[in-house]
């Protein structure tokens, strides 16, 4: 992706940028974001996704006959970081800057903010459709920086809802069904 966001030119891969300014009051960062494995239980959870089948860096985790539970443990801590990390850098520089971020991510980055069907997801599904890592800088970046707003828009979960988890900290979680993208809300960016 940032291979092909480079060869175009008019395409932002935002895993592989810094901050972008929206107005000289707003910014947007962003992560593809992936699920740790820290949230809910994984040991005990018997959810198999296609990612993990069908995307590479999971698929190296998965045995010839099952799957590589402890494999794929650490193939998910190890994605969850980087993103973390990643925000851990933009977020800082963001909220020094503009008194309104928007962080966007495919995977939601609070227990609280994995929906489906109009409720949380559960042990089961938690440990594949959360990133603790991710979301404990989001908290932490922003318990320090009063002064700024973040508002984070995530998916992955195909459920919608909408969770304020610090007064300047504020998630929304879009809905999806496969094959039928749809708009969930238009901002005016000052």
């Amino acid at each position: 992706m940032a291979g092909l966001a480079e060869q175009l030119g008019f395409v932002t891969y935002l895993t592989a940028t810094g901050v972008v300014e929206l107005s000289s009051q707003a910014a947007l960062v962003g992560h593809d974001g992936w699920a740790d494995a820290r949230l809910g239980d994984f040991d005990g959870s018997d959810v198999m996704l296609n990612d993990y089948v069908l995307i590479e860096e999971l698929r190296k985790a998965k045995g010839s006959s099952y799957l590589d539970k402890p494999a794929l443990r650490k193939a998910l801590n190890v994605l969850g970081d980087e993103a973390a990390r990643h925000f851990e850098v933009v977020l800082q520089e963001a909220v020094a800057q503009y008194p309104s971020v928007i962080a966007v991510t495919h995977v939601p980055p609070f227990q609280e903010t994995a929906w489906y069907n109009g409720r949380h997801s559960d042990d089961n599904y938690l440990p594949h459709f959360a990133c603790k890592a991710t979301g404990d800088v989001m908290r932490r970046v922003m318990e320090a920086n009063s002064q700024s707003r973040l508002l984070v828009l995530c998916g992955h979960t195909h459920g919608t809802g909408e969770v304020e988890i610090l007064e300047n900290l504020h998630v929304l979680t879009g809905g999806a069904d496969y094959g039928n993208p749809t708009i969930q809300r238009i901002f005016d960016i000052g």
